[in-house]
């Protein structure tokens, strides 16, 4: 098929299929018949919103991209589905437990997104787990009015954090301390005593069973956290000597994040079900199993036990780990517990995406215009060295039958010109003009065999060779840290003219100075992403899905890009969307303060030289007026690139 017979055929459900959404999306994403990209909010039911039309109504608000919308109605079907998951897993298994979800809030610690999902956990009895003092003292707050709700406390415990959670106790929460190394159990005791309170008490198992993926070591017996069994028996043991032995409620494990392999938790849950049915035998009263977190996010949309997918799915999750507790509670007849989840990647990730306007493009298709003009005459001049006679050949007889060769010829001349300049016996124009023939060839030779129905072997690297740079704005360090430190994929595409067929391949700059601050990984496993050709006249926007999970608590202030603008978005009853919150991003001045500048000092000092400025001639009254004014407007500025004016 050629080129025009291929961009006459394409459709926005072409692009839909190019860019995987049916794969990754879940449900929450489709394509317009226009070529918008539309978030459907409760999965596959009713309500979609146009996010480029979200995108430009923020624009008339003054918030201007890079921008992190949150869609509020997606937490809430999140924590349904999961709900909804064991629900039919715990009927289909005859469980005679129950089950709660604890959201773990470093996850996405901002506060509207853990009090929305306080407020939509409310009818499933759901809660929050935390894993710091300044983590729990925010939580005690915000679940006034909600003592019946579970809170977990995980983390490493000094003498504050367990009184914390001691006089959270004696204020009605129902909160349960995660012992995590063996010195926690004798604080628990001096602050019970000293509050007279009688808390739950959890632990923590270090398991034998391995983990999986990146953060295998989560389990198994080198992980961070949790106690040896000889350890539990000795808390056993210290804890029925001071009568305490009824409150020890709760056994744990963390068998991972991002769990990709769904054997290694079958191995994790049936000991930790073990575990807890031995407890059982012991005297301990306990009455939550809790499973920690690993429940994945399927980022790639492959369905693979690739560190950026899993081989399961999230109904598959719920009966496993049903069915296993289940089975060894049945064997030990013991009861069976309530079931505790800690799935925040799961819950958090879907509910955020990231929109950026792209900037500029620079390139190999950038260096000359096509058809190339071959300077009249070139070949036959005698000052012609052979490398750039060679090119133009290879440029000229460039069709179906000779690609291969003529691609192999273009390289072989390029490399020869390059060492002619190198001994000096070329042109600094010559060498300028040997580049753009041979980028001319490769991008001639790539055109051509779009045409063919099998594209050579040899060519493959003509779309990296010939990608271009798409100039962001955005910085990877402070919204996509993941990708920048463990080589985490996101999905990212285009939100608008998806009916039209993407000619170009990318990767993706931000606006940092850093040469690390870009995206050459994507979810189909290239390090290009197709795109498409920049129009001068109007904006081109691409979005970053399944965002919500850690990377707004993990991105920094390189280079001083603070944190983005924020806004939360709901549908409308009566169709469309509406803002429920706004959060502006950082100015200049507030990342400035956060590395111990004082604009109330800057100022002054930048005055200084004003006056310095006039005295010398430099400057007049009205040209220091006007700096002094612009200064102090930037510093009430984005810290990002924004349009003229």
């Amino acid at each position: 098929m050629n080129e025009t017979n291929r961009s006459a055929s394409w459709s926005a459900g072409r692009s839909a299929e190019l860019y995987g959404i049916e794969d990754w999306g879940q449900g929450y994403f489709s394509v317009s018949p226009n070529g918008r990209l539309l978030v459907r909010p409760e999965g596959e039911g009713e309500g979609e919103i146009d996010l480029l039309d979200v995108v430009e109504g923020l624009g008339e608000r003054d918030l201007s991209p890079p921008l992190l919308i949150r869609f509020s109605d997606i937490l809430a079907h999140r924590l349904k589905t999961l709900r909804e998951a064991f629900a039919i897993a715990i009927a289909e298994n005859d469980y005679r437990g129950s089950y709660l979800a604890a959201y773990p809030i470093k996850v996405n610690q901002q506060r509207p997104v853990v009090e929305e999902i306080f407020r939509y956990g409310t009818e499933y009895d759901f809660g929050l787990e935390v894993g710091s003092k300044p983590e729990l003292l925010a939580v005690m707050a915000l679940t006034g009015g909600s003592s019946e709700r579970l809170i977990v406390c995980n983390g490493f415990k000094d003498d504050g954090y367990i009184e914390a959670a001691i006089l959270a106790a004696k204020l009605g929460r129902r909160i349960v301390p995660i012992v995590e190394d063996f010195g926690e159990v004798r604080l628990i005791l001096k602050h019970a005593l000293k509050h007279e309170v009688v808390p739950s008490i959890g632990v923590r198992v270090k398991l034998a069973s391995q983990g999986a993926g990146r953060w295998k070591g989560s389990a198994g017996e080198k992980s961070k956290f949790g106690l040896f069994v000889s350890e539990i028996l000795q808390m056993v043991e210290l804890l029925s000597a001071h009568d305490m032995l009824g409150a020890l409620q709760l056994v744990h494990c963390h068998p991972g994040s991002q769990i990709h392999d769904i054997d290694r938790l079958k191995d994790a849950i049936g000991e930790l079900g073990h575990v807890y049915a031995e407890l059982i035998r012991l005297g301990a009263p306990l009455q939550y199993v809790d499973v920690g977190g690993g429940l994945g996010v399927d980022y790639d949309g492959s369905r693979t036990s690739s560190e950026s997918s899993m081989n399961y799915t999230l109904e598959e999750y719920a009966r496993e780990v049903v069915y296993r507790l289940g089975s060894v509670c049945d064997e030990c007849e013991v009861p069976h517990p309530t079931i505790v989840s800690e799935s925040g990647r799961a819950i958090a990730a879907y509910q955020t995406v990231l929109v950026f306007n792209v900037l500029g493009s620079a390139g190999p298709r950038t260096t000359y215009p096509d058809p190339f003009p071959v300077p009249a005459g070139l070949t036959r001049r005698e000052d012609v060295p052979q490398p750039i006679r060679d090119l133009v050949f290879a440029y000229e007889a460039v069709d179906e039958g000779r690609l291969v060769e003529c691609y192999h010829d273009a390289a072989r001349a390029r490399e020869e010109a390059l060492n002619l300049f190198n001994l000096g016996y070329l042109t600094l124009e010559l060498r300028g003009l040997a580049e753009q023939l041979f980028w001319a060839t490769c991008a001639r030779v790539q055109d051509r065999s779009r045409e063919l129905d099998e594209v050579p072997e040899e060519l493959d690297s003509l779309d990296e060779i010939l990608s271009e740079t798409y100039f962001c704005n955005f910085s990877v360090f402070q919204s996509l840290p993941d990708a920048w430190a463990i080589d985490q994929v996101f999905p990212i595409m285009p939100i608008h003219r998806l009916e039209e067929e993407p000619t170009r391949r990318a990767v993706l700059a931000d606006v940092t100075c850093d040469s690390d601050g870009k995206i050459d990984r994507f979810v189909d496993g290239h390090s290009t992403i197709e795109l498409h050709e920049l129009d001068s006249e109007s904006e081109y926007y691409l979005g970053v899905f399944l965002v919500g999970a850690y990377q707004e608590a993990l991105g920094d202030l390189h280079n001083l890009f603070g944190d983005t603008h924020v806004i939360h978005v709901r549908l409308h009853e009566e169709g469309g969307w509406w803002i429920e919150e706004v959060v502006e991003g950082d100015t200049a001045r507030e990342v400035l303060g956060y590395m111990q500048y004082d604009a109330e000092r800057l100022q002054p000092l930048l005055a200084r030289d004003c006056e310095l400025a006039v005295r010398e001639g430099r400057m007049t009254v009205a040209d220091t007026r006007m700096l002094m004014r612009f200064y102090h407007a930037e510093l009430s500025g984005y810290t990002y690139l924004e349009a003229d004016g």
